[in-house]
């Protein structure tokens, strides 16, 4: 049965991946980002900057499947140099921007079965010089992500997937020289980074009904760096 996704941040990266493979499957796909970039004349789109402090959400008169919010930022900075409207910009990004999300589109997702998809990383799990930033944003993410489960179940599911460092637009600066890319590589137990398709195939799986029996779960997609050491 084809269904309707809305996915905010589809038009790069993982988004991007996210939105095509659904899209080939024949289901309807509606992208909320700042840009269209090339994305198919098929797929809707809205331009809505969740990186500025107001922005006008699209009102939508059919029902929604499922809903992923993919904005995020990386930066990285010593704790000790990071002002508090750094934190504030971060946490408006990533959690308030899927809070917003989701509590104007949640009129639309009356479906049994409908399923709300986050990100955070693997920085939560595990914890790293200089990332506070994102770390704390991200925390908050998945506290989201269980406290909403218990509360939209049993018609709703919400689910986290949590990536260590992927190779797409959003961090080409961590990636842009073969010395970075190496010491990535080195860090991950599998030996590589991620890539935008594999986390895009996860989410999909996470929005499909064959994760029907699946909530409140952050699935970490990490190549192994949360949960292995190798001695």
């Amino acid at each position: 049965m084809n269904k309707h996704y809305l996915i905010a941040g589809g038009s790069s990266g993982i988004g991007r991946a996210l939105v095509l493979k659904l899209a080939e499957a024949g289901h309807h796909v509606t992208v909320l980002s700042r840009n269209r970039n090339d994305l198919p004349e098929e797929i809707a789109h809205f331009t809505v900057d969740f990186e500025s402090e107001q922005y006008e959400l699209p009102v939508l008169n059919s029902s929604i499947n499922g809903l992923v919010y993919m904005p995020g930022s990386i930066q990285l900075k010593p704790f000790k140099s990071i002002k508090s409207e750094e934190y504030l910009k971060d946490f408006r990004l990533n959690v308030l921007g899927a809070i917003n999300c989701i509590r104007h589109f949640l009129p639309n997702m009356n479906s049994e079965g409908a399923s709300i998809v986050l990100m955070s990383s693997v920085v939560v799990e595990t914890g790293m010089p200089y990332h506070s930033l994102v770390g704390a944003s991200k925390g908050a993410v998945e506290g989201l992500c269980r406290s909403l489960a218990a509360e939209l179940a049993p018609r709703i599911r919400v689910n986290v997937i949590a990536p260590s460092l992927t190779d797409t637009p959003l961090a080409e600066k961590f990636l842009n020289s073969e010395e970075k890319r190496q010491a990535s590589i080195e860090r991950h137990p599998l030996k590589r980074v991620g890539n935008a398709h594999e986390i895009a195939d996860m989410a999909a799986f996470l929005l499909s009904d064959s994760s029907a029996f699946m909530t409140a779960q952050i699935v970490r997609m990490d190549g192994g760096m949360s949960g292995v050491r190798k001695i």
